[in-house]
């Protein structure tokens, strides 16, 4: 007993097939929105790469992309297969590629939905990729001098001012590295000796962040060095009044910036599975109505159409005994190599 089964007539499997057909460019016009929407999560990225500890985090911009690429091709093929069925003459070409292609249409799903997963999932590793290169960005903001760190002081200022926040968890983070090089210290300045010295790593730490974490909205003029030291400014406690700088650190605002990107890309993946299923369901019914004309030869004839030849149940079983089967055949063909092997 065949699996939700339909009557077909001409008209029927006619407008099943043009419906089919503008849902297909539907979903190559959805192919084209995740490559580009892969394609700018991956520059996106490459923006902040500098301020990453490793390459890994491409993997799902590169998987989208590809997917992308795939889903243009796979219905773009669909399509022009729901075109040729309109007419059986042209359709009879299609009859022997209709079930492969069936075949990697849901494997495509499969992969859809794996995108998805990646795109959900891709959150906690970004979040320990940026923990770690923030971490070490921040050691090579003094390093302006230094060939292939030139260029991190810009990075972290161009960083914190685009996306409001200042250090890595949060502003304190600047009192615990030398941030300002060697080249702008003059040694023979009291303050100076006194700071390294005072330092078990001889370095100059100073309770300040750089101007890129002051922020402009405040009434107050930037307090940006001695942060903690309430006598050196008037009228100001660090302990209760609401500093002007971003108190967010930046590891926390661009794990939400890249997150609420990725679940969004990643909804649109489930969108895509969806009408990919959509549109592998209705192809199926095509396959199958104009596989069961009546008379072959009378295109108005009637047919039946049906998304499984038999239930759940046997379809399963029959795959199940198919599987087995290759299985024991692949043993006999072993046990034949290694018989053949020893007598010779």
């Amino acid at each position: 007993m065949a699996l939700f089964l339909v009557k077909f007539d001409l008209k029927k499997r006619v407008q099943l097939a043009q419906m089919l057909w503008l849902m297909y460019w539907f979903a190559v016009m959805a192919g084209v929105l995740v490559f580009a929407m892969g394609l700018f999560f991956k520059i996106e990225l490459r923006k902040n790469s500098e301020l990453m500890d490793n390459s890994e985090s491409h993997f799902v911009p590169n998987l989208l992309i590809g997917v992308g690429l795939l889903a243009c091709g796979i219905n773009a093929f669909g399509g022009k297969i729901c075109y040729d069925s309109l007419d059986s003459t042209k359709f009879a070409k299609w009859k022997g590629v209709m079930k492969p292609f069936l075949i990697s249409c849901l494997i495509f799903m499969v992969l859809l939905i794996l995108t998805a997963l990646f795109c959900f999932m891709m959150r906690i590793p970004l979040q320990f990729t940026l923990a770690e290169g923030l971490k070490n960005g921040m050691k090579f903001y003094k390093d302006t001098d230094t060939p292939g760190r030139c260029y991190m002081k810009r990075t972290l200022d161009q960083m914190q001012m685009e996306f409001k926040c200042c250090g890595n968890n949060n502003y304190k983070d600047w009192f615990e590295i030398q941030w300002v090089s060697n080249r702008y210290l003059d040694f023979s300045a009291k303050e100076v000796k006194d700071r390294i010295s005072s330092n078990v790593d001889g370095k100059y730490l100073m309770d300040a962040v750089p101007f890129s974490c002051c922020n402009p909205t405040s009434p107050r003029p930037c307090i940006q060095i001695q942060l903690t030291n309430n006598t050196a400014h008037y009228s100001y406690d660090h302990y209760s009044e609401e500093l002007n700088i971003w108190k967010r650190g930046c590891q926390q605002a661009l794990v939400s910036y890249y997150g609420g990107m990725l679940n969004t890309i990643g909804a649109l993946v489930i969108l895509v599975t969806l009408l990919e299923g959509v549109v592998m369901v209705g192809l199926q019914y095509v396959n199958t109505a104009m596989s069961t004309l009546v008379n072959p030869e009378d295109p108005e004839s009637e047919s039946e159409g049906w998304m499984l030849e038999k239930t759940v149940k046997e379809t399963f079983t029959d795959i199940m005994a198919k599987m087995k089967a290759m299985s024991k055949g692949g043993q006999v063909e072993e046990g034949e190599g290694d018989a053949v092997a020893t007598v010779s």
